[in-house]
Order: structure tokens, then C-alpha cells, then sequence
């Protein structure tokens, strides 16, 4: 490569990494729209006059700064292929903070007489207080960041980050692509021609795809013309600014107590997973310094509670995918300002009238396949096991969600048929211990990085280490933070408490037990065979290189 001055701002690729990255935050404002309004019933002046512009302050914040960094990165290593962090609402934040803070608190509320438009009120300023919290607990965190980057197998890292792509990305838009397969195969398509096959296509090929994806999206009829539909969808157009919402945070700060088993959780998940995409960004060639990175992203969901919204923010999986794409430093930009338009205008409801999510679903799923391969490709072969290892807690994690589903379907999860343990007996006659996905469910984030390291440190012959990594993961089953799990109406959810996981956290003390028993054994048959009589018997050794 040329060795240059600076980057540039903005290169052709970045038209692609933008529609890759805005169809990943499009989603989420979407989602954000749909359960505020579908599932708290929260007015257009909550949603509209206050979420909304708080989540374009939000993402302006973190999508500028890791912009600017990647630049002033590229300058300091005199680089140009140099590729911004990707940024938007954490998705698992976004359900958590939904169900189990803000519609609790709502139906609170009315339960004691208040008015829904009070009780409304009363649960966003209970997300506000949530997502404050979940901001500080990042910021706090960006201290050991580094450290425990330092500390953690890469393998232990990336393969998270591959369980969570290969099922809660990839496949539910496979799932899309081939119930609506007119539509999703051919954008696929395309997307694998220019980035797998390196085919050029006169436009960029995320360009491409995405519009042909909406001509036969409306060609085919997938998506048609509806008077009604479009009136709704003009109805909340209109100019919001953001402004400060410091009192009613003070209002809400009763919730910090109250759904500490939610809130801290989430914090710590968010923030083991920023540090996991950081470790993929180097994994890709670029290497971004901890510390300000997981300081900024905690400060961009502080800033999105202060301004109104009730949604943290995170660094994105994915950085790897976009780098192929050829995205540099302006896609970050771009993503910044088009998604402010949008929640600042009130035009969210509009654009999606137009540009199906079938449209641009082949670019998300393309970036799900870059990070599972990386999570091979980018660490050593003989930690191909370890890889393996770590991508089953998310499995099973997404195996549970399916389950939960089918049985919403059915019928059940309503206050009249709630979710409840008989449920596992019926699995079980049926040949699945779904009480064993279920316990892999919680905290799969810290499981799947565990197991991994466990599994890299026996196949590097370190067995006092995979102890000690077996005691932290019963520390954190003990205290509920991994595997336990309460029952409620339409779900199960984490159980936070000393002793929680008294279970599981017995199992990994007499795992690490075990540890210690084989790295004594081994450090004992050392001392009785000397290395040279060792070497004289066996010969030469020859060790494959990675």
C-alpha cells in the first residue's frame, strides 16, 4: 500500500458501508417506533418530541467520533483503507429497557388508578433513568477495557461475536430471503458477485442491490400502494428539536434501585460486547485504543437519556463486514446525518413506507457471514475447537427464542396462560432439555466467552488458567449474572441474587478443581521425566505453525 498524508473523507465504497449501516439503525428506530406505539402506547409527543430526537443526538455523537478517530487514526499510520467503527442502538437494550422496565412500570401505573397518560409518562422516564444507568456503567467500564483485552484468548472474543451473527442476524434474514425469494435472492446475489466474486457493476453493488431490491419488491407486489397506509405514514412529519430532560430523570431515579437486576446486566453485556468488536476491528487490521472508544460509547447513551431517549447506544458487531465492503471513514458520517433527518423530521414512518426491509436485508446478512468467518480465519487453527465452543451459547440462545415464540403462538404466555416450569417437563418428554437452553440463554454473552477461553487454555496446555477463568464463571453464576433464570408471563429472564446460580457455580468449582488436579499432574510428570533424557527418546519435535 502507498503511504499517503491523510484519508479521505469520503471514498465510493462508503455508499455501500452506508447502506449496510443505515439499514442495520433504520431497523431499530423502526422497532423503537413499533413497540413505543404498539406496546406502551406511548403518544406522538413522547415518541416523536422527545425519543426520537434524543436518539439523533445519540448517534450523531458516536457516529462523528469514531469517524474522526478513523481519520486521525489513518493520518498517525499514514493509511487510506483505515475503517470507522460502526455504531447504532443496541438491539438487546432496546427489548430489555421495553419489557421489563418501561411497560412493568406502565401497567404499575394503571394498576393504581393513574391515568395511562400519566402511567406513559411514568414509564419514559423510567427508560430515561435505565439507559442513564446503562451509560454509566459503559463509561465506568472503559478503564479496563484494554485490560481485559488484553487477558481474554482473541478466540474467547470473536466467537461471541460469531454466535450472535450467525442467528439473531443472519437468520432471520435468511428466513426472509427465502419466503420472499423473487425479491432476496437475486440482491444476495449481487452483494456475493462484488464482495465474494469481486464482479464490478457500473454503481456501487450495495447500491445495486438495494434498489433492485425495491423494484421487485413493488413489482411483485410484495409491497403496493395504499392510500391509508401512506396518510399514516405523512401524519407525524414535522420539525423536532431535542432539548434537555435533567428534571424528569431526577422524577425517575427510583428506578435505578428498583430494576438494578435489569439495568446492570445490560450494562455490563453492552459493554463486554464493545469490547469484543474492538478486538474484531484489530482481528481486520485496524486497531482502535479502548479506552476513549468504550468512553464515547458510553457517553453517547448518556447523552441519548439526558435528551429524551430511552435506547443506549453501542459499537456495532460488524466491523470486519464493512471493511470489506470497502467502507472507509464517510459512511460513519453519512449514517450520522441521514439517521438525525430522519428522527428529527419525522420522516421514519415515510421512508419505510417506501424501502422495504426486503430491499437491503443481503448487505446485514453478508456482513453476518464476514464475521463468522472471521471468527475463524482471524485466530489460530488450533483454536478452531475453542471457536466452536464459544458459538453454542448464542445457538442456544437463539434455539430459545424460536421456542418462546412457537409457544406465544400457540397460545401461551398470556396473563391466563403464562409461561410456567411444567412447561419443561412437557419438553423434555419430547426429548429436549429446553430447562438446559434456557439457563444458556441468560447471560450467553459471558458464557460463550468463558467456555471459549476455558477450551483455548486446556488446548494450550494451561490448566491453572482454565481454572481460574472456570472460578469467574462461577463468581458470576453465583450472583445470577450467568444460567439462572425467573419465570414470567410471556418469558424467561435473568435472575440476579446471591446465590442465584448456586447450581451451575458448584459445577464450575468442580470444574476448575479438576484444572488444578490436571496442571499439578502435569507440572508433576515434568519434574519426574528431564527434558534432555525426553528429548532423546522421542526424537526431534516438529510443531505446525498457525
Amino acid at each position: 500500500m502507498q503511504t499517503i498524508d491523510s484519508p479521505r473523507w469520503f471514498v465510493r465504497r462508503d455508499i455501500d458501508g452506508f447502506f449496510g449501516l443505515a439499514l442495520d439503525n433504520f431497523i431499530q428506530i423502526l422497532v423503537i417506533v413499533s413497540l413505543c406505539q404498539g406496546v406502551l402506547n406511548f403518544p406522538g409527543a413522547i415518541l416523536y418530541g422527545r425519543i426520537l430526537p434524543g436518539v439523533a443526538l445519540s448517534l450523531i455523537v458516536g457516529n462523528f467520533y469514531y469517524a474522526w478517530l478513523a481519520y486521525r487514526q489513518g493520518q498517525r499510520e499514514q493509511r487510506d483503507d483505515i475503517t470507522a467503527l460502526p455504531y447504532g442502538i443496541n438491539t438487546v437494550s432496546l427489548f430489555a429497557y421495553v419489557f421489563l422496565v418501561m411497560l412493568p412500570v406502565k401497567l404499575a401505573a394503571i394498576a393504581q388508578g393513574m391515568p395511562p397518560e400519566q402511567a406513559a409518562e411514568l414509564a419514559w422516564q423510567a427508560g430515561l433513568v435505565a439507559c442513564l444507568g446503562s451509560g454509566l456503567i459503559e463509561l465506568a467500564g472503559a478503564w479496563i477495557g484494554e485490560g481485559l483485552r488484553r487477558l481474554a484468548p482473541r478466540a474467547a472474543l470473536l466467537s461471541t461475536l460469531g454466535g450472535i451473527a450467525v442467528t439473531f442476524i443472519a437468520m432471520d434474514f435468511l428466513f426472509r430471503t427465502f419466503a420472499s425469494p423473487i425479491v432476496g435472492l437475486v440482491p444476495l446475489g449481487v452483494i456475493l458477485l462484488t464482495y465474494f466474486g469481486q464482479v464490478r457493476f457500473a454503481i456501487p453493488g450495495g447500491l445495486l442491490a438495494v434498489l433492485l431490491g425495491i423494484g421487485l419488491a413493488w413489482g411483485t407486489g410484495l409491497v403496493g400502494w395504499d392510500a391509508t397506509s401512506f396518510a399514516t405514514a405523512l401524519e407525524p412529519i414535522g420539525v423536532y428539536l431535542p432539548r434537555f430532560w435533567l428534571g424528569e430523570l431526577w422524577q425517575g431515579r427510583s428506578v435505578l434501585i428498583d430494576y438494578l437486576s435489569v439495568i446492570l446486566p445490560m450494562g455490563l453485556f453492552n459493554l463486554i460486547g464493545s469490547i469484543q468488536n474492538l478486538e474484531s476491528a484489530e482481528a481486520a487490521g485496524d486497531s482502535y485504543p479502548s479506552a476513549p472508544c468504550l468512553a464515547v460509547n458510553g457517553i453517547g447513551t448518556i447523552v441519548a437519556a439526558v435528551c429524551g431517549s430511552c435506547f443506549p447506544t453501542t459499537i456495532y458487531i460488524g466491523h470486519p463486514g464493512w471493511k470489506a465492503l470497502g467502507a472507509r471513514v464517510g459512511y460513519s458520517t453519512l449514517n450520522g446525518v441521514v439517521m438525525a433527518l430522519l428522527c428529527l423530521s419525522g420522516t421514519v414512518g415515510l421512508l419505510a413506507y417506501f424501502v422495504p426491509i426486503e430491499a437491503g436485508m443481503a448487505i446485514v446478512l453478508w456482513i453476518a457471514i464476514v464475521i463468522v468467518a472471521q471468527s475463524f480465519t482471524a485466530t489460530p487453527l488450533r483454536h478452531a475447537p475453542a471457536v466452536v465452543v464459544g458459538l453454542l451459547p448464542a445457538i442456544a440462545a437463539w434455539g430459545v427464542l424460536v421456542a418462546k415464540n412457537a409457544l406465544r403462538a400457540a397460545g401461551l404466555g398470556t396473563p391466563a396462560q403464562p409461561f410456567a416450569p411444567e412447561l419443561i417437563k412437557s419438553f423434555q418428554n419430547s426429548g429436549m432439555f429446553i430447562d438446559g437452553a434456557f439457563a444458556l440463554e441468560q447471560g450467553f454473552i459471558f458464557s460463550a466467552m468463558l467456555l471459549a477461553g476455558i477450551t483455548v487454555y486446556i488446548i494450550e496446555r494451561k490448566f491453572k488458567q482454565a481454572a481460574l477463568w472456570s472460578l469467574a464463571a462461577a463468581v458470576l453464576s453465583w450472583v445470577g449474572l450467568m444460567h439462572s433464570y425467573n419465570w414470567a408471563i410471556a418469558d424467561t429472564i435473568i435472575h440476579l441474587g446471591w446465590g442465584a446460580g448456586g447450581d451451575w457455580a458448584v459445577g464450575y468449582c468442580l470444574l476448575a478443581i479438576l484444572f488444578f488436579y490436571a496442571a499439578w499432574q502435569t507440572r508433576k510428570a515434568k519434574s519426574e521425566s528431564p527434558e534432555p533424557l525426553l528429548n532423546e527418546i522421542s526424537g526431534p519435535q516438529e510443531y505446525s505453525q498457525d
